[in-house]
């Protein structure tokens, strides 16, 4: 992944920790950057695991994302 990544879209979907494992919440991102941002927010305010897949293919789990933080 490049730094230029972070312009490009990205899909967000959130996964519950509390519910069913089938229940997600997905969303595509004008950028990565927006992406990270709200993975963040989603796991401060409702311990959500997010995972990106951003738009060159790369699939960004939870740890990633935690130790990325923007």
């Amino acid at each position: 992944m490049t730094l230029s990544d972070l312009n490009k879209p990205a899909d967000l979907t959130l996964w519950s920790s509390h519910d069913p494992a089938h229940t997600v919440q997905s969303r595509r991102f004008p950028t990565l950057r927006a992406a990270l941002a709200a993975a963040t927010q989603a796991m401060d305010t409702s311990d959500a695991r997010p995972w990106i897949i951003t738009d060159a293919g790369d699939i960004l789990a939870p740890s990633w994302i935690t130790s990325h933080r923007l």
